[in-house]
């Protein structure tokens, strides 16, 4: 018997600063068996960052041809790619032929850090593509705000993401590795 996915549920209230977008999100997202909560709330901390009315989860870990979040304008060409982990040469070649941008979230510790050295040359070929890192550290904090159903409050100043619940609050830093885009 397959293992089903876990869904949760998160009323989001974002006040992004840096692009004068404040708005209300009520998200469901599904945990893939295999996706940690770590990772899972990586996406959530993701999407405050980009949140965009069209902006979605998508089929993600579970479908090898879709990003994690997306964007895609009405005629549904993909206007923006955002994929956690360390893809590949080729995974991003082709990622960044699909999508008017494309940001990376690296959080792996030191597996990122390797992978980062080997990409490090080559990211340059990619146009509109943007790379950041996740601390493990930032991680395991976001765990603590995770239940079944999130009322949570994003804000964001100067590229720093200030998530906060009931059950505290956790600071979201990425660092920029690569590239200069706009969210």
């Amino acid at each position: 018997m397959a293992l089903k996915a876990t869904i949760y549920k998160a009323d989001l209230a974002i006040s992004d600063m840096d692009r004068g977008y404040y708005a209300s999100h009520n998200l469901t997202m599904a945990q893939h068996p295999s996706e940690t909560l770590e990772r899972m709330m990586l996406r959530l901390a993701v999407f405050a960052l980009h949140a965009d009315e069209r902006l979605a989860f998508s089929k993600g870990i579970s479908a090898d041809d879709e990003p994690d979040l997306w964007r895609k304008n009405y005629g549904d060409e993909v206007e923006q790619w955002i994929e956690l982990g360390e893809p590949d040469e080729k995974r991003l070649r082709q990622v960044c032929g699909r999508a008017e941008a494309v940001w990376i979230y690296s959080y792996g510790g030191r597996a990122a850090d390797i992978w980062w050295d080997g990409m490090a040359g080559k990211a340059s070929r990619f146009d509109h593509l943007n790379i950041m890192s996740v601390a493990p550290d930032t991680l395991t904090e976001l765990t603590t705000l995770c239940q079944r159903n999130m009322q949570l409050t994003a804000t964001i100043q100067d590229g720093a993401l200030w998530l906060s619940s009931e059950q505290g609050s956790v600071t979201v830093t990425p660092q920029r590795l690569y590239g200069g885009g706009e969210r």
